[in-house]
Protein backbone atom coordinates (compact mmCIF):
# COMPACT_ATOMS: atom_id res chain seq x y z
CA UNK A 1 0.00 0.00 0.00
CA UNK A 2 1.13 3.57 -0.52
CA UNK A 3 1.25 6.42 1.94
CA UNK A 4 1.01 9.24 -0.57
CA UNK A 5 -0.80 10.22 -3.73
CA UNK A 6 0.40 12.10 -6.79
CA UNK A 7 -1.08 15.51 -7.35
CA UNK A 8 -1.70 16.86 -10.81
CA UNK A 9 -0.89 15.33 -14.16
CA UNK A 10 2.54 14.55 -15.56
CA UNK A 11 2.41 17.77 -17.59
CA UNK A 12 1.59 20.03 -14.63
CA UNK A 13 4.47 22.11 -13.32
CA UNK A 14 3.47 21.57 -9.70
CA UNK A 15 6.49 21.67 -7.40
CA UNK A 16 4.86 19.49 -4.77
CA UNK A 17 4.04 16.25 -6.56
CA UNK A 18 3.16 14.21 -3.49
CA UNK A 19 0.64 14.76 -0.74
CA UNK A 20 0.21 12.85 2.51
CA UNK A 21 -3.14 11.06 2.47
CA UNK A 22 -2.62 8.02 4.69
CA UNK A 23 -0.31 8.19 7.68
CA UNK A 24 1.87 5.32 8.84
CA UNK A 25 1.65 4.49 12.54
CA UNK A 26 4.98 2.62 12.58
CA UNK A 27 8.11 4.18 13.98
CA UNK A 28 10.75 4.29 11.26
CA UNK A 29 14.44 3.59 11.61
CA UNK A 30 16.09 7.02 11.61
CA UNK A 31 19.23 5.59 9.95
CA UNK A 32 17.20 4.82 6.81
CA UNK A 33 15.83 8.37 6.50
CA UNK A 34 17.68 10.85 4.33
CA UNK A 35 15.23 13.72 4.00
CA UNK A 36 11.80 15.01 4.97
CA UNK A 37 9.12 17.45 3.89
CA UNK A 38 6.55 19.17 6.09
CA UNK A 39 2.95 18.98 4.91
CA UNK A 40 -0.04 20.88 6.25
CA UNK A 41 -2.60 19.81 3.64
CA UNK A 42 -4.72 17.71 3.85
CA UNK A 43 -3.31 16.91 7.29
CA UNK A 44 -0.40 18.05 9.47
CA UNK A 45 2.20 15.45 8.55
CA UNK A 46 5.85 14.82 7.84
CA UNK A 47 6.85 12.96 4.68
CA UNK A 48 10.11 11.11 5.29
CA UNK A 49 12.17 9.98 2.32
CA UNK A 50 14.31 6.87 2.76
CA UNK A 51 17.69 6.13 1.23
CA UNK A 52 15.86 4.01 -1.37
CA UNK A 53 13.60 6.93 -2.32
CA UNK A 54 10.50 5.59 -0.59
CA UNK A 55 8.19 8.30 0.76
CA UNK A 56 6.41 7.58 4.03
CA UNK A 57 4.02 9.98 5.73
CA UNK A 58 3.67 10.08 9.51
CA UNK A 59 1.81 12.28 11.96
CA UNK A 60 3.89 15.35 12.80
CA UNK A 61 2.97 15.33 16.49
CA UNK A 62 4.64 12.05 17.47
CA UNK A 63 7.71 12.50 19.69
CA UNK A 64 9.95 10.17 17.65
CA UNK A 65 9.16 12.18 14.49
CA UNK A 66 10.59 15.37 16.03
CA UNK A 67 13.70 13.42 17.10
CA UNK A 68 14.12 12.03 13.57
CA UNK A 69 13.81 15.52 12.05
CA UNK A 70 16.50 16.81 14.41
CA UNK A 71 18.74 13.88 13.49
CA UNK A 72 18.34 14.54 9.75
CA UNK A 73 18.99 18.27 10.23
CA UNK A 74 22.15 17.54 12.26
CA UNK A 75 23.38 15.12 9.59
CA UNK A 76 22.79 17.76 6.87
CA UNK A 77 24.63 20.41 8.93
CA UNK A 78 27.60 18.07 9.45
CA UNK A 79 27.86 17.47 5.67
CA UNK A 80 28.01 21.22 4.99
CA UNK A 81 31.09 21.73 7.20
Amino acid sequence: FTYFSRLGSASSQSIRKFSCVNLSTKQLNVRNLVSYEKHQVPTNAIMFITAKGIRICVSADQRWVQTAIKHIDERRAAKRK
